[in-house]
């Protein structure tokens, strides 16, 4: 028996997230199959985290047991074959039998994409939320920056959220923008790419931040208003609930366990 770890990339639009669901339709259930196929086991995959339906991801980690001699840096092309085009395995690895993708992971980084120009990308409309009005991109990442810390995010926490704590770490929170589309002497802003590291998320935490951030750029809250929505602990205190698509897992970091960069 061995521990085999992998990665995988996957475009989120078609499937009911990551994490098997009554409904059926999720990755894991593809790779599960595709693993099943392979060598005629019944896996049980463990994912580094659930994503919502709709929500993509570049470097989900997940590992299962195994009794199958297939050398390691075989299984992504054997699994690939088997997969739907929209999921790619992507690495794979022999790891300790106690590593747990989930358990042993340390941090996790997301990425939200907002498309600020004035017309929406009929290539890639499927991962990012457009925002045709202009946006104070300033007031948001001076915003984003006063999540950095460790807090009681219940304010940015689904009111469904099963979790006994809500206190989380966000380690680091940064903005990029791609101006590589934007047209001369026009309201184009760019593609924004917020990107926010934490020790661990809650449900629709990182959405409910960039709905928050949204408000912010519109001119609805002050930056320094978001302290106040975090102390409040009131879900109701903190902005809308972001649209999924424009979401992405963008890695996971272990200790002991180094992935090959995207």
């Amino acid at each position: 028996m061995r521990n085999l770890c992998m990665t995988v990339n996957y475009d989120g639009s078609r499937y009911n997230g990551f994490q098997t669901q009554p409904d059926g339709n999720t990755v894991q259930d593809h790779l599960e199959k595709a693993i099943a196929t392979l060598v005629g086991e019944k896996p049980k995959i463990h994912g580094s985290g659930r994503t919502d339906a709709g929500v993509h991801a570049v470097g989900q980690v997940f590992n299962f047991m195994t009794d199958s001699p297939i050398p390691a840096d075989r299984w992504p092309l054997a699994l690939n074959g088997r997969l739907p085009r929209d999921i790619v395995v992507t690495g794979a690895q022999n790891v300790p039998l106690e590593f747990h993708s989930r358990r042993s992971a340390k941090r996790k980084t997301y990425r939200y994409t907002i498309n600020a120009n004035q017309y929406a990308d009929v290539f890639l409309r499927h991962m990012q939320l457009h925002h045709p009005a202009r946006l104070n991109v300033q007031a948001m990442e001076e915003a984003f920056h006063h999540f950095v810390g460790t807090y009681d995010f219940t304010s940015f926490a689904s009111r469904y959220s099963q979790k006994q704590n809500h206190v989380r770490t966000v380690l680091e929170t940064r903005l990029e923008i791609d101006y590589s589309q934007t047209r001369p002497h026009t309201r184009d802003q760019g593609i924004l790419h917020f990107y926010i590291t934490g020790n661990g998320f809650l449900q629709h935490m990182v959405r409910i931040i960039m709905g928050t951030l949204i408000q912010v750029g519109e001119g609805k809250h002050k930056p320094d208003a978001i302290p106040g929505m975090i102390a409040a602990c009131d879900r109701s205190a903190a902005g809308p609930t972001a649209v999924s698509k424009a979401l992405t897992m963008w890695g996971v970091h272990y200790d002991d366990i180094n992935f090959q960069d995207k």
